[in-house]
């Protein structure tokens, strides 16, 4: 079977950047299970995932608008440390949820300067070529539950 869309498909991977450095790989986990057609990886890899079958290995370049974005900067400030009450100690690496025009934002903290805290709303691969190797271990249907709820069931997927 191809993956499609409506399919449920598992692949194992690993994800580098443009040095070769792993940022993220499911070597000594399960494989990945989506749901394809659903949005659940990012653009780039759902596209290059069609057609593919159990077996198939490849390397696909995934170009920063097909995976996390481009970097905005508008999205990198320096507020206050006010801005942080209830937290003591804010550090580099500290994410917290933020409100802005669309809504909820997730940010990182990057540096903290005496009483300035510099955020960047970016996701953090935002603006990056994302270099997959994938092996494709499994295609099946999607079962009508799955396709209800737009996302796989069971194991490698989500329980109720």
């Amino acid at each position: 079977m191809q993956i499609a869309d409506q399919t449920v498909a598992s692949f194992h991977y690993t994800l580098t950047d443009d040095s070769g450095q792993v940022i993220d790989s499911s070597e000594g986990r399960e494989p990945l299970t989506y749901l394809h057609g659903s949005g659940q990886i990012v653009p780039g890899l759902e596209k290059v995932m069609a057609g593919r079958v159990a077996g198939d290995q490849f390397k696909v370049d995934v170009a920063p608008e097909e995976g996390y974005g481009v970097h905005h900067p508008e999205l990198v400030q320096e507020l206050p440390r006010e801005a942080f009450q209830g937290v003591d100690d804010v550090q580099p690496g500290m994410q917290f949820q933020g409100h802005g025009p669309q809504g909820v934002i997730n940010v990182t903290v990057t540096k903290v300067d005496g009483e300035k805290v510099h955020i960047d709303g970016n996701h953090p691969l935002a603006g990056q070529t994302l270099h997959f190797d994938i092996e494709v271990t499994d295609v099946r249907a999607a079962s009508e539950e799955e396709l209800a709820h737009g996302h796989v069931h069971g194991a490698g997927g989500h329980h109720h």
